[in-house]
């Protein structure tokens, strides 16, 4: 009897914790691409998830256990500074790029490990930041001087 109320209560235990577990954002994706150009010129474009509010910046790809390969998450910082990113509670390893404010690579993180605090550094000023999937920066050949086109980003260059 006392086993039966033992697992009857860690799996209520069990369950009331998932219940609190928080929701995944997910954000609309914009109508337009974001292209990233690497240094060769080959352009990639990506459907784009835009954060620019607080909120949606906070809280990013927290929680998602599915984002497409073809999808890419722009956080508009609104301003060019140091910029500090980690994968709290984030459980898709990925790659982080760091624009300046005109588009530009300034820096690429990858494979950024799932749930690590460990504090990943733009490493000078970054207006922007780029999450894709682990291993993309790589496979489209992004390197620093490379550029992301985005009306967001730099108005009207996205078309060119």
């Amino acid at each position: 009897m006392g086993r039966i109320i033992i697992a009857f209560l860690g799996v209520l235990f069990a369950c009331a914790a998932s219940a609190r577990m928080p929701e995944p954002m997910l954000l609309p994706v914009d109508r337009e691409p974001l292209v990233l150009v690497s240094r060769d010129g080959s352009r990639t474009p990506f459907d784009v998830e835009i954060a620019d509010t607080n909120e949606t910046r906070m809280r990013g790809l927290m929680f998602r256990t599915d984002f497409p390969q073809n999808r890419a998450m722009l956080f508009v910082m609104g301003i060019s500074r140091p910029i500090m990113m980690w994968m709290q509670n984030t459980p898709l390893p990925l790659d982080m790029v760091f624009l300046d404010a005109k588009g530009n690579i300034t820096a690429i993180h990858e494979n950024a490990v799932p749930f690590s605090e460990a504090i990943i550094s733009s490493g000078g000023p970054a207006a922007f930041v780029v999450e894709l999937n682990a291993g993309t920066a790589r496979k489209i050949g992004l390197s620093v001087g490379g550029k992301a086109l985005h009306r967001v980003i730099c108005g009207a260059c996205a078309a060119k």
